[in-house]
């Protein structure tokens, strides 16, 4: 016996998944100072007085979730502000929320619900009118993004954001009018969505205190759903480093319970080298630690290569100043040794793109940079060639579940078998990474993810990919923690339990590799540990929780209605006296989320006659 190590954390009578090569499976592990003791050999360490003890009774455990493109910290600041409709299986039930929460939110803010939905969710299988949103939201603003496409906003909204008759058309936008000329109150992206960041940026912001508070529930929501790590990919409105100082003080406080690399993302067209210039005076690739660090440049590099994908419109046609300006930018980070990330959908820009990054490798090599692209669903093989011997990588993510059935109409069934071409991508030796571009275009729930990736299937339950461009259950798993930790730089420091590597790893509601595919859409953390330390229990793991946190403000939708699946946590809403209705339809029994059924059951005793019609016999729709 090891008499000399105790542990600080052992746990037992598991099903470890280890996606270590030399030791795949295990039944327990020790940890100690943050990092992975000992896998499989529990029995020879001594518990101390302070070590934690925790038999998992069965659980199917695996490495913590990584998710290579989420826009965590721009999405933090804003949590606690917005309604999350990620989830919801009707139409019915997302205007019923809307409707409680904009009778709950005080004069002077707003009601956002800012993506990560699609229509083909609901039970419905279409968009709220403009006129439902009015009717049921009459004074309070309420804005609502759909994917990179539209905003709908309703009269108070565009009160707010002081668009009348005589507004003109923003570039690159259009204000949909009547036919008096006044605004309807719908917002299109024409060709990209300036106006719908635009506008929503004219809403008010939280106190920085509620901003911390914000950004540390969305960091447990996450948690929740077995994410231990993220790479953040910068966002428009996101200044360096004033909308940086939440998370810094976070971080500076020990209160981070989900690691962050991140990117810096150019704010200011035609001035995009001189923010980079900046930026690398400041900090650099690598600066900070596990839990808080700069992970190099993107995924806005500069402003004339946005191809931001719209698959109601055409796809754009880039300005001609885009290979100026890209080579200015990228020869710099080149330079500098930033890695560097790139958004790019269609395989037109990508071409252009990479034209410019071969030109740049002749004087400034790539090698060991450690760039990619973000997305590529339309790249073709020759230009996975291209990237492969550039030293690139590819993240991608599963936009296409949200928006797969708009593609199709534009471009056919058979264009979006490889959209993008996972498949070739690992038979090339690519290095993948998966994540979820949430919160504006997907839903951060990984679980999605990785049924998309496994299913070929859209949320709407449309099959888009055949078989042979679909993943296996552990191939989609090791991009979500072994392929993404190539993104940032930390290969064989995390993404496996094993001796060394750090000790992330998520103890789950449902074995992933043994529940019926649609049901993986619903899996969640039962125990979350990141560092060694618990940072999420639930169910027969509760004990073990971190302290509650409040929710601020008062007012805030995630105090009644909570993450994703929101409108359906019977607990949050039945201590909040907020009614709700539901007319069940087959839709609740397609969407596999039985797990769940433990929360009605708990909550029986405080919503039994407020949610009799709302819950009828026991929908099992709840995580969907």
């Amino acid at each position: 016996m090891k008499a000399s190590l105790h542990p600080d954390l052992i746990i037992h009578n598991a099903r470890i998944t280890t996606l270590d090569s030399k030791y795949p499976a295990a039944s327990n592990l020790a940890v100690k100072d943050g990092r992975i003791l000992g896998v499989d050999d529990a029995e020879e360490y001594q518990a101390g007085p302070d070590t934690k003890v925790i038999d998992l009774k069965g659980h199917r455990v695996i490495p913590g979730l990584n998710d290579s493109h989420l826009h965590v910290i721009r999405g933090g600041l804003n949590y606690n502000m917005e309604l999350r409709w990620d989830g919801v299986p009707s139409l019915a039930d997302a205007l019923c929320m809307l409707k409680e929460q904009a009778q709950r939110t005080p004069p002077g803010q707003w009601v956002r619900v800012v993506g990560g939905w699609t229509e083909f969710q609901f039970a419905e299988r279409r968009m709220p009118t403009l006129e439902q949103i009015n009717a049921v939201a009459p004074h309070t603003p309420v804005f609502i993004l759909h994917l990179y496409c539209r905003a709908l906003l309703n009269q108070a909204a565009l009160r707010a954001c002081g668009y009348t008759k005589d507004t003109p058309n923003p570039i690159g936008g259009e204000i949909q009018r009547d036919s008096q000329g006044n605004p309807t109150g719908l917002l299109i992206a024409r060709p990209n969505a300036s106006i719908l960041y635009s506008s929503l940026a004219k809403g008010p912001k939280l106190p920085p205190e509620h901003q911390m508070n914000s950004t540390r529930h969305f960091m447990r929501e996450l948690n929740r759903l077995g994410l231990t790590s993220v790479i953040d990919a910068g966002g428009g409105f996101q200044n360096y480093p004033e909308d940086y100082a939440v998370i810094d003080e976070l971080h500076k406080r020990g209160e981070m319970t989900l690691r962050i690399a991140y990117n810096l993302f150019t704010q200011k067209p035609k001035q995009e080298r001189a923010d980079f210039a900046r930026w690398i005076k400041m900090t650099g690739p690598g600066k900070g630690d596990d839990f808080f660090r700069c992970n190099g440049a993107g995924e806005m590099l500069v402003f004339s290569a946005a191809d931001f994908e719209d698959f109601l419109e055409p796809r754009p046609d880039l300005p001609t100043s885009l290979e100026g300006d890209l080579k200015e930018v990228v020869s710099l980070l080149a330079a500098n040794k930033w890695p560097f990330r790139l958004h790019a959908t269609y395989e037109e820009s990508i071409t252009r793109f990479l034209n410019i990054f071969e030109e740049v490798n002749r004087d400034v090599p790539f090698k060991g940079l450690n760039w990619f692209f973000d997305h590529c669903e339309t790249v073709s093989d020759r230009n996975l060639e291209r990237i492969k011997a550039l030293g690139g990588g590819i993240a991608i993510q599963h936009r296409m579940a949200y928006q797969g059935e708009y593609f199709m109409e534009r471009y056919g069934k058979k264009a979006a078998e490889r959209t993008p071409p996972v498949r070739k991508m690992l038979e090339m030796g690519v290095p993948v990474g998966a994540g979820t571009d949430a919160t504006r275009v997907a839903s951060y729930n990984p679980w999605v993810s990785l049924y998309w990736l496994v299913s070929g299937k859209t949320v709407g339950g449309v099959s888009m990919y055949p078989e042979k461009n679909r993943l296996t259950r552990e191939e989609a798993l090791r991009l979500y923690t072994q392929g993404s930790s190539w993104f940032s730089s930390e290969s064989g420091k995390k993404g496996a339990i094993a001796t060394g590597q750090l000790a992330d790893f998520a103890v789950l509601t449902n074995d992933y590799f043994s529940v019926p595919e649609e049901e993986i859409k619903g899996i969640e953390s039962v125990l979350t540990v990141v560092g060694g330390k618990i940072v999420h229990a639930a169910g027969d793991f509760s004990p073990h929780a971190p302290a509650p946190l409040p929710v601020l403000p008062e007012w805030s939708p995630v105090k009644v209605f909570g993450g994703y699946g929101a409108p359906l946590d019977v607990r949050k809403a039945a201590r909040a006296g907020v009614p709700m209705q539901h007319e069940h339809t087959a839709q609740c029994r397609q969407h596999g989320c039985a797990h769940a059924l433990h929360q009605l059951f708990t909550a029986a005793e405080v919503s039994r006659n407020r949610y009799a019609e709302f819950f009828g016999l026991g929908c099992d729709c709840f995580a969907f």
